[in-house]
């Protein structure tokens, strides 16, 4: 048994260990993985050769190195049912903001509330990828991907033209007491999703790697507080545009990131 340590230092929350996890699904040789995010480190317990693994890691482009291999023994690995039923509580808390965020943001004209919605909804898409039909075959679940990650696309497309669309025309002032309130209910439930992930975490270094709070998260969530205190300010619906802007570049990103899993 072999132990490869890699360093990837755009993995900084329990997202990329999701996607991770169903990149490295189909092969065979690996008999536990241990994420270690504080850190930026992924061990990877397999038989056999390392190259066809680290390749798959680097599709999915988040600046990884391999660190070094030793040989190791298999830890023990628990039963994973509970770890189970905190994601999907994540998963429903990031979709449930997603609807409030989305519905919210139109109806008070935010373009940085839509954008922050999208951003919940891609974290559900990797979560829902992450859980959906454990055991299934490969081609399915890359179906699934391939079909959430174009749709996600599609959404921060149409995100991207009305920006431009507000930008270029006559529009009103967002509504900035939405654009705060909102915001700072979705960062609780942000909080909330990792005390639960803390809850599981144990000594499990899988659960341990989920506990570190979605630092895109931190951002988007505290970018959309501060336009909407601008907006107040200045009168202006510049701030929340810019926001949403930038927001919207995270969802595209995202939205790659579920399509490398469906090659």
């Amino acid at each position: 048994m072999k132990k490869t340590i890699f360093k990837i230092s755009r993995m900084d929350c329990s997202s990329e260990e999701q996607l991770i996890r169903m990149k490295l699904e189909s092969f065979s040789n690996i008999k536990h993985l241990e994420f270690d995010i504080p850190s930026r480190q992924l061990g990877i317990y397999h038989i056999g050769d390392i190259d066809q693994i680290h390749q798959a890691i680097s599709e999915l482009n988040l600046n990884d190195k391999l660190e070094n291999t030793e040989d190791a023994d298999l830890p023990s690995v628990v039963d994973e049912s509970h770890q189970r039923k905190i994601l999907w509580w994540v998963l429903g808390i990031n979709f449930g903001f997603f609807v409030v965020e989305m519905t919210t943001g139109w109806i008070s004209r935010s373009m940085g509330l839509v954008a922050d919605s999208l951003d919940m909804l891609a974290d559900s898409i990797v979560y829902g990828l992450s859980l959906f039909a454990v055991g299934a075959a490969i081609s399915r679940k890359k179906k699934v991907a391939k079909i959430s990650g174009y749709f996600q696309m599609g959404l921060a497309l149409l995100g991207f033209s009305e920006v431009l669309r507000r930008f270029f025309s006559e529009s009103e002032t967002p509504l900035f007491q939405w654009m705060i309130i909102i915001s700072v209910l979705a960062l609780i439930g942000n909080l909330v999703s990792l005390w639960l992930i803390n809850k599981a975490k144990s000594d499990e270094a899988h659960m341990q790697a989920s506990a570190i709070f979605t630092s895109n998260d931190i951002i988007v969530n505290g970018g959309v507080i501060l336009a909407g205190i601008l907006v107040y300010f200045l009168k202006s619906k510049w701030p929340d545009l810019v926001v949403g802007g930038v927001v919207f570049s995270f969802v595209m990103r995202g939205a790659f990131r579920i399509l490398k899993l469906a090659k």
